[in-house]
């Protein structure tokens, strides 16, 4: 049974603005963020970045639930942090 063009299209474009919003979390994360969720990954040069982006790029909602938990303070919700709106 062959998919209609239109759904088609629509499955692609969703999965292309994933990707697309996964690339602007992977250049922050791979930069900055890596750090905070494997201390290890400190001091690594940009091979070792190049190598984690591809699962960066599937897995960055979980990454991004990841690296705001762990930027929350110890006893509570990332939102009540001081000076959050």
């Amino acid at each position: 049974m062959p998919v209609p063009a239109e759904t088609a299209e629509a499955v692609l474009t969703c999965l292309a603005a994933y990707l697309c919003a996964g690339a602007l979390f992977a250049l922050v994360f791979l930069w900055r963020g890596v750090e905070m969720l494997d201390p290890a990954a400190r001091g690594t040069g940009a091979g070792f970045r190049l190598i984690l982006l591809p699962g960066t790029l599937a897995l960055w909602p979980v990454l991004a639930l990841r690296w705001l938990l762990a930027r929350a303070p110890a006893g509570g919700h990332p939102a009540s942090r001081e000076g959050a709106p």
